[in-house]
């Protein structure tokens, strides 16, 4: 799947106009006394993802260390609220009758929609079609991948989700134990990556969200530890960002992957925030 980058340039926003939008949002972000969905976070976050989602040559490497520095903050931030917004609309639908019925009503659920098709489309380019086992790090209160993926593409799929945080799986398992089919296949468990060890060499295919590992230290001792135990040609997908989105989440870079076979790079040009990394641990 090649990414269609737009040959018009004129329609290009320039760097540094984006880059002095970005932190006038930042600065507004970083004086607010509570990231949980409200208007105004509401509405600051909506400015920010379509800034970040307009088409721009910014490369967010070449950035100052000012700049980088807002950077590092502004994703913790995106991080933080997106967490708070999530368990605040899983804790809301597992309120409903049928909450798996009611999934469509989260914000952003169209671009879940799309970016599971996308990741789909490319595990099936690769191979990899209806794995037996697959897990996802870091899937937080709202398993939103995990559930889209699992009603629409892989219909007989086992999911393990892994988070760290207790309070959101418990929220999670709520909204799956609505349907006992779907429980059967869906399991949620709490712990750290890190210390998963021979449990990675069950999955076929591996996620690891966006947020899971938001210091470039970090991400690539993440990755160590996945290659390590997951089993021979096994494939990991990679969620990253590219070009603007980098202010919104972490960047993988290619030269972090490189203990890996490296299947596809994908980089989204319409509203879909991630970029996809499909990579394979080698069979030796």
């Amino acid at each position: 799947m090649a990414s269609h980058q737009n040959p018009n340039s004129e329609s290009q926003i320039p760097a540094e106009l984006l880059t002095a939008r970005i932190m006038q949002i930042h600065s507004s972000i970083s004086k607010l006394e509570s990231l949980k969905p409200s208007k105004q976070v509401n509405s600051l976050f909506t400015q920010l993802v379509k800034l970040c989602t307009l088409n721009s040559s910014i490369d967010v490497k070449v950035l100052s260390p000012e700049l980088q520095k807002m950077r590092q903050s502004l994703i913790l931030l995106c991080g933080r609220a997106e967490g708070l917004l999530e368990l605040e609309f899983a804790s809301f639908i597992t309120k409903l009758p049928q909450p798996l019925n009611n999934l469509n009503l989260f914000p952003y659920y169209g671009n879940y929609v799309k970016l599971a098709n996308l990741e789909c489309t490319i595990l099936s380019q690769n191979g990899v079609v209806q794995p037996k086992k697959v897990a996802f790090v870091g899937s937080g209160p709202m398993p939103l991948t995990s559930l889209i993926m699992a009603s629409h593409h892989m219909k007989s799929t086992h999911f393990d989700n892994f988070d760290i945080d207790e309070a959101a799986n418990h929220v999670a398992r709520k909204i799956v134990s609505s349907d006992a089919e779907f429980e059967k296949r869906m399991k949620f468990h709490t712990c750290d990556i890190m210390e998963l060890e021979e449990k990675l060499g069950e999955y076929d295919c591996i996620f690891l969200a966006a947020l899971v590992g938001m210091s470039k230290e970090e991400k690539v001792m993440i990755l160590g530890h996945i290659r390590k135990y997951m089993k021979d040609g096994g494939v990991l997908l990679v969620r990253s960002a590219n070009g603007a989105r980098a202010f919104l989440y972490p960047v993988v870079e290619e030269n972090e992957l490189m203990e890996f076979e490296v299947l596809s790079i994908f980089h989204p040009t319409n509203d879909v925030i991630n970029s996809v990394v499909l990579v394979r641990k080698p069979i030796f």
